[in-house]
């Protein structure tokens, strides 16, 4: 690679768990330029996500909006940028402060004329995520550095989460998170509740000083409220209650982590922590699940047809079969506790 490439643009603006599935890419840009510094620009609520990464040196926000009003005045600070989603307001900046650009084809000839590459975005569900966004370094020969997600837990956040679970009530093992719900407008994803309280039961005849930390946000809280109201000795309610960093360091934590396919879990699928994992038809593990995770148990929704009407019912997704799923998960605990 070039050794004159010393400054790099990565822009991505997304989701939680798209701006987390961008990390091996970002990781591919800087294994291949050791010498350069990288800039990440994303969404400003999502991108505090790769504070703290090695491989970033700084990060910042951009929108859509904002963006057509950036970079007038600072000429081409970056020799290289990589631009991820279809936003053309994003892609124009981009073009104002790099001399290199790559992005997916924008379906704008005059625009896709000016990048440097131009990538044909893969069909839809032909590659996992994180494959997909390894596609854009790809484009200049940059080979992957690995596939698993990046999360970086400061050393703050962790001393400030073990004093959190120091000072809980009750003794606590194994110490189990739960995510019982996505964001309403993806509410098919969620796993019925009376089944995560029928698990939760089981967890707790199995090991009864079993405790369980209730993730989520502020527009989950039925859900979240509904479940720790079934186990008011044996859970702390944390939703709406954290930041979202400040639940990853919890999440760091844990013994297990049960929960649907969401932003946390993508966070989960960063951490390497056992994790059981539920997912719909139409976002399939094979597809966004975490890979080279060291202890990832999926459940998939038995109907893999995408563009089945009505959307397939998570509660089609058995009790046994997670239970099974998180024995298996807690093994490793149980034959430490019993050597």
């Amino acid at each position: 690679m070039s050794s004159s490439t010393r400054r790099i643009l990565v822009i991505n603006v997304s989701r939680i768990g798209d701006t987390l599935l961008a990390t091996p890419a970002i990781r591919a840009i800087a294994t291949a330029h050791p010498n350069a510094e990288i800039t990440c620009l994303g969404h400003p609520k999502r991108v505090e996500v790769l504070a703290h990464l090695p491989f970033i040196r700084h990060i910042g926000t951009i929108t859509k909006n904002r963006a057509p009003w950036m970079g007038r005045f600072e000429g081409k600070r970056y020799e290289l940028a990589f631009v991820y989603g279809f936003d053309r307001a994003l892609v124009k900046y981009a073009l104002r402060v790099a001399r290199k650009v790559v992005a997916f084809r924008q379906g704008d000839p005059e625009l896709d004329n000016r990048l440097y590459r131009v990538v044909e975005p893969p069909r839809p569900r032909s590659l996992h995520a994180v494959e997909v966004q390894l596609t854009l370094p790809a484009a200049m020969g940059i080979a992957p550095a690995g596939l698993r997600l990046v999360y970086t837990v400061s050393v703050e956040e962790k001393a400030w989460a073990r004093h959190i679970l120091e000072n809980l009530p009750v003794p606590h093992s194994p110490l189990i998170g739960l995510q019982v719900s996505s964001f309403p407008t993806k509410a098919y994803r969620d796993w019925p509740l009376e089944n995560f309280i029928a698990i939760c039961e089981r967890i707790l005849k199995h090991h009864p000083s079993a405790y369980f930390l209730i993730f989520g946000g502020e527009v989950e809280k039925s859900r979240t409220e509904a479940i720790h109201r079934q186990f008011p000795e044996q859970s702390s309610l944390f939703a709406g209650h954290l930041t979202l960093r400040q639940t990853a360091a919890l999440m760091n934590e844990l013994d297990l982590y049960l929960g649907v396919d969401t932003g946390p879990t993508h966070i989960m699928g960063s951490l390497g922590r056992p994790m059981v994992a539920l997912y719909h038809s139409c976002c399939p593990s094979r597809i966004f699940g975490p890979l080279d995770h060291p202890c990832f148990y999926h459940l998939d929704h038995p109907n893999q047809n995408p563009d089945a009407l009505p959307e397939p019912s998570m509660a089609e997704i058995g009790v046994d079969i997670v239970w099974d799923r998180v024995q298996a998960a807690l093994s490793p605990l149980d034959r430490k506790a019993n050597s």
